[in-house]
């Protein structure tokens, strides 16, 4: 990736409905070229999609949870029921697994603690966990979609 690249894929990464010919101003290229950027971009698995990102709240989603799970089991088949679980469950957005003492750290988003209460049913009925302990998010002090693009 040249300069132009990394420009672009920063004005994707804050506005992903940009069209050619804006993103080309922005860069200084005409619109065909700069598609072909974008193109070659996303062919080479740079810019993996393009989505609208929502406000949780205006979807009812006020509750997020980190949940931290440790496992005794590392074998391939519970990793395996783990996936299909982690999979099923809409709920959990984003999943990790982690070094330490925690094993797995999952970010879940829910309508209230209820629904969370719910959802951590379903989820220890899908799959053996040793121990699970749940941080409530209080207050979201940074959320960004854009990675530190280098210069």
């Amino acid at each position: 990736m040249d300069e132009l690249d990394r420009e672009i894929v920063r004005l994707l990464q804050d506005d992903g409905s940009l069209s050619a010919r804006e993103l080309g101003d922005a860069v200084g290229l005409t619109p065909t070229p700069c598609w072909r950027r974008v193109r070659a971009l996303e062919e080479a698995g740079v810019i993996m999609r393009r989505v609208a990102l929502i406000d949780p709240a205006a979807v009812n989603l006020g509750v997020t949870a980190l949940v931290n799970i440790r496992t005794n089991d590392h074998g391939p088949d519970w990793i395996d029921r783990f996936q299909t679980a982690l999979d099923a469950f809409p709920e959990i957005v984003e999943g990790y697994r982690t070094s330490g003492d925690i094993d797995y750290t999952l970010k879940v988003m829910v309508a209230s603690i209820d629904a969370y209460d719910a959802f951590y049913k379903r989820l220890i009925a899908a799959v053996d966990l040793y121990d699970v302990r749940t941080i409530f998010v209080m207050e979201e002090m940074k959320r960004t979609t854009a990675l530190p693009i280098p210069v």
